[in-house]
């Protein structure tokens, strides 16, 4: 059975970082971070290809945040730092079947973890 554990969120003043852990079962394809305020879609964060060789990241989030992962501990990273008070959100890691010409959209994956709230004050 495929499971994703997010892990790593919490409250951090601007400015400052966060690392999220996601830890997975089964060999997928893109894993990403996906992140959803209350009342706004989800959207995509940052995607990583299997073997790490490709990495996608919203505008929103560039120079600022780094998806890596560790395929021997079946564990995929965000590492946010420069945090705004806009990335306040649910973070949620996700895991492809397949593969995806459109790595940071909702549609491309299959399976999801049950997030991880990240809150960031002014």
């Amino acid at each position: 059975q495929v499971q994703l554990v997010e892990s790593g969120g919490g409250s951090v003043q601007a400015g400052g970082s966060l690392r999220l852990s996601c830890v997975y079962s089964g060999y997928m394809f893109n894993k990403g971070w996906f992140r959803q305020a209350p009342g706004k879609e989800r959207e995509g964060v940052a995607a990583i290809s299997p073997g790490g060789s490709f990495t996608y990241y919203a505008d929103s989030v560039k120079g600022r945040f780094t998806i890596s992962q560790d395929n021997a501990r079946n564990t995929v990273y965000l590492q946010m730092n420069s945090l705004k008070p806009e990335d306040t959100a649910m973070y949620y890691c996700a895991a492809a079947s397949d593969t995806s010409s459109y790595p940071l959209r909702t549609s491309a994956y299959r399976y999801w973890g049950r997030g991880t709230q990240v809150t960031v004050s002014s």
